[in-house]
Order: C-alpha cells, then structure tokens, then sequence
C-alpha cells in the first residue's frame, strides 16, 4: 500500500485565520490606513512607495488617519526571519525610489563579475556552460536580512510605522470584505491557554490590507482559498538550507552546481542544486535547495548540505574557515502556472513570495517582490485618490499592473521549465532547455504538476551516506539552530499542526526533513506501521517546510523564531 504525507492531514482548518472585528468600541483596537503584513522586500518596497506617494497627495493622506502605513513584522527585529540567496537584480531597487538612490548606497557586497555552473559527481567538478537564464553577471550578491533591515528604514523616513515582533495572526472580515487583521496575543502557555503575563492581540483596522507574508504565508493561503484565487498549478516548494562562512579568501565569482549529491533518476523526483556567493571579501555564503516534491523519507536537506561540503571542490572553498550562520527557509516553485487567478480579493491584496513570484531557472525572486510592491503602492493609491479615501476602494488595478510588467513577462517565458524536472534530471534538463529556447511556447500545453505531499513515499536508506558532524566542516541540526540565533523558549505555545499517530514513513520523513530536528519519531515504537510523533516547537525556525509535506506551521508568538542578521 502506498502512503503518501497527504493522507495525515493536520487538523487544521482555513477558517480559523478568519474573525470579526471586536466591539467598534473596543479602545485596544489601531485604526490605519493600509496594514501590510510582512517586512520583507515587497512588504517594505510598499510601504515605501506608498509613502511617497502620499507625500505628493496630501488631499489623499488625510483620509488614512494618524497612521496611513503600518507594517507588522513578527520577527524579533526587520530582517530576522529573511534569508534568500542571493543575488539581486539591482534595477527594481533603483526603480522603486525613483533613481534618487544609486547602487553605492544599495547594502550589497558586491557586483557579479564572473560565474561558474558545475556538474558534480562524487569526486570531481564537471564545468558546464551557464544557461542564459541563470545568468547573473551585473547583478550583485546581497544578504537579504540586511536589505530588509535597510529597507525598513527607508520606509520609515516615507511615513510608515513599521512593528516588530508583531504577528498577524487573523484577517479581520465585514460583509465579505477583510477590514485588517487581529494581532496575536502574547504570554500563552505550551497548550495555548493565556499564561500569568498574557497580553491579547489587537485588532488594527484597516482600509485596505496588503498581505506581503512570504513563503508558505499564513494569511496569504487562507486567503487564498477563502476568496478561490488559487492558480492553474497547485503551488509547490523547495527548501534551502545555507550556511555563511568567514573563510581566509573568497571565489572570485559565484558557483552554482547541479548532481551529486542529489540523484538523477525520475523515480527519486530529486530537484535541486548549491550556491556559493562571494560575500565581500572574507565572507562566502553557501547552500543546498532541494525541491520537495522528493520521495524519499530519509532525504534531509540540511544533511545533503553537509555532504555537499565533503566534496573536493567544495572543501576547498571552505578550507581555513569558520561557519558563522545558518539557517533554513522554503522558496515558492511552483512559478506562472501557480501565480494566483487574481492578485487583490475585497479589501485585499497579495504581493511577492505569498503570491509565488519567483523565477526557478534564473534563481532570483528578490527583484520581483520590490516590483510588486511598488505595483502594488501604486495600485492603492490610485484606488484611493479615485474615491477619495473610500475604504471599499477597487483594487483590481493591481492585476492589470502585474500582467504588464516584467513579473509576467519573465514568468511566462519559462512557465513548464520546474514542471519539467518530474520526468528526471537528464529528460528535464532537455525539457528545460527548449522551453526556455523557445520562450515559453514549448510544449504548447500546460505541464501539471502535484501537490508537494502527494508524492508516494519510498526508503532507500540513503542516510547511511549522511556524514558523522564534526563541529569543523560538517554540523548537526541543534547547533545549527543555535546558530540561527533562534532563542524561542521552551515553554512558549506550540504553533505547528500535525497528526500525532501517523505512517511510520510520514512520521520518520517528517524528522529526516525538518533542519531544526522538530520531529521525532517515538522511540517506543518499534517497527509497527504507525508511530507517534513528538514534536519540540521551540527548535522551528519557521523554515515551513512542515506546510508542504503534510502539517501546518501557524503564526508564532511575535518575537519568536530565529534572528537572522547575514543571511
């Protein structure tokens, strides 16, 4: 019999990310003008055209109250959970402010002057020529908490007031419209139930909500399906597990490899490959993605990463250095065909990673989620300046400003490129190639593709190739999460939806997959079909991988999670 994560559905509901407003009376609540949820780069990029916007319009500015702009951001600081690549095309940055900033004030490490794409086997580094579309010379390399952390500053010289260690943990519906969101409280024990010092969540009430929560968003996905703006493709993930090294000399170009360690064969559905970007001078980032629609329940990322480092090529990029961070997050893969029907539903828009924008082949997101922010700041702020400031504004400009932009253009040039990979390395790469040749209109059809927890799982044992960590190249789990900077307290309220009593291949795929070492299979349990599964929610580090094989990974508690600062 065939078991796949699907058939252990967590419980969970959509509908608990949906409330009503409190008593209108209720003097805890913030009115805003617009609330994005999400300080990362699209959330940010909004507020900071927005602002501008709004500077230039003050006949506008006076409807949206005291505070026209709020942004929550549930991590400790801006910047603490965002961890990318990556390398950054420049242009959507120097768009959004108008060209008033140059490249120099950008906080990048540096211009992409020469690349290199590798096919490893076990021992050596085959050189390939580098696809036009992964092509990254011009670009620069950047961390992206930094950026964010950047970003948000500039927002806040535009107007917006951005709150950290705030989640946003309802949207806030009226008459079929989302009205802002409910805040989560504070001070909740293990099982959920209010604690000695707990603070409630707030209601912000808002015109206008922009959801701008990342990979594997909440909201987003709740409402998504709330509002029935799911794609033509269901939506599928990878994970990336990256390291940041300080090592006595970097390459003098950035590295991307294909292979070993990850197989070829279609029946393993193994996508992926590793990056390693020169960060200034003695900073290397490096890092293993890994597509997870994979089948296999003793494929763990993280360890792959480790494996990866005991190649020839790869060590001696290390050699003499010491990792310094770490840390794990999915990508959005599922590209044009998974984009949303419709980007805006009442009262409502979604922007950036929630909405799925990222080019697979080209590696790159980043530039796509600063554009639709500023589409999307220019969206509102038509919609409000036609109705004067009228909450029940029409914010469908947002769809017709994305499909002219080049968000749309790129995406659909290699719309079957990811698709492509389900029939195999070698038949995919021939695929890839001439959909990508051809700009898209090879296969003339759609290509389908299923759900990341619809997979049949299988056992190879391929952990027993996992290395032995050594605390010098290669690491475990814990003290990697250590070095994620992650402080969650153990007693804090468990945010992750799993079944308990499981398939023993979910159960153990579930502890091989996480790169916090979240699950474990009970050790009681023998060799029966099913196993219990116990689960320590104050190692996650909110990667949400556990969203794509078969749980649900909720709002934390604000503060929580990791504190990314390099990444």
């Amino acid at each position: 019999m065939t078991v796949k994560p699907a058939q252990s559905p967590p419980p969970f509901s959509q509908a608990e990310a949906f409330t009503t407003p409190s008593d209108s009376n209720d003097a805890a609540a913030l009115e805003v003008g617009v609330v994005i949820v999400g300080a990362g780069p699209a959330g940010l990029a909004c507020a900071i055209r927005l602002g501008y916007l709004l500077k230039g319009a003050p006949e506008v500015a006076r409807h949206l109250g005291d505070v026209p702009i709020a942004v929550l951001e549930k991590g400790k600081q801006v910047g603490s959970h965002l961890l990318s690549g990556a390398i950054v095309d420049p242009g959507a940055l120097i768009r959004l402010f108008d060209g008033s900033v140059s490249l120099t004030e950008l906080p990048l490490y540096g211009e992409v002057t020469a690349e290199s794409t590798y096919l490893l086997t076990r021992q050596r580094a085959i050189r390939l020529p580098t696809p036009a579309v992964m092509r990254s010379t011009g670009h620069y390399v950047a961390s992206l908490s930094r950026l964010g952390r950047w970003l948000a500053t500039k927002a806040e010289e535009r107007g917006a007031t951005v709150l950290a260690e705030t989640t946003a943990d309802k949207l806030l519906m009226s008459n079929g419209r989302v009205v802002g969101v409910r805040t989560g409280g504070k001070g909740r024990q293990r099982d959920g139930s209010a604690g000695p010092r707990f603070e409630p969540g707030t209601d912000v009430i808002a015109g206008i909500t922009v959801l701008a929560d990342g990979t594997q968003g909440y909201l987003s996905g709740a409402a998504m399906d709330r509002f029935d703006l799911q794609g033509r493709n269901p939506q599928v993930w990878s994970l990336g597990v990256k390291e940041v090294w300080a090592v006595p000399r970097t390459p003098r170009r950035v590295i991307h490899t294909v292979g070993w360690p990850l197989r070829m064969a279609a029946r393993y559905r193994e996508f992926g490959g590793s990056f390693i970007y020169p960060m200034g001078e003695d900073l290397v980032s490096i890092g293993m993605v890994v597509g997870l629609d994979y089948r296999d329940v003793e494929l763990s990322v993280h360890d792959l990463l480790q494996e990866l480092k005991t190649h020839p090529f790869v060590r001696a990029v290390l050699a003499g250095g010491e990792r310094i961070a770490w840390g794990a997050k999915t990508i959005p893969e599922g590209g044009w065909y998974s984009l949303p029907n419709r980007f805006h539903a009442p009262g409502l828009l979604i922007i950036g990673d929630a909405a799925g924008m990222v080019n697979v082949p080209a590696l790159k997101g980043v530039h796509y989620a600063v554009e639709s922010g500023r589409l999307a700041a220019e969206a509102i702020f038509g919609a409000l300046r036609q109705n004067n400031g009228a909450n029940e504004s029409n914010l469908s400009e947002i769809d017709i400003r994305v499909r002219d932009s080049f968000i749309w253009r790129d995406l659909a040039r290699v719309r079957n490129v990811r698709q492509a990979f389900r029939y195999g390395f070698v038949a995919g790469a021939a695929l890839a190639t001439t959909a990508t040749l051809c700009h898209g209109l090879l296969p003339p059809w759609r290509l389908r593709s299923e759900g990341d927890d619809q997979l049949d799982l299988v056992n190879t044992r391929r952990a027993r190739r996992y290395p032995t960590p050594d605390g010098k190249l290669t690491f475990d789990k814990l003290s990697s999460v250590f070095l994620s900077g992650n402080r969650t307290p153990e007693g804090g309220p468990d945010n992750i939806r799993v079944q308990r009593r499981v398939p023993r291949e979910v159960g153990e795929m579930w502890s091989w997959m996480c790169p916090a070492q979240v699950y474990e299979v009970s050790p009681g349990d023998g060799s029966g079909d099913e196993v219990t599964v116990r689960v320590s929610p104050a190692n996650c580090v909110q990667c949400g991988a556990i969203s794509a094989k078969g749980g649900r990974l909720t709002p934390s508690e604000g503060g929580f999670g990791p504190e990314y600062t390099i990444t």
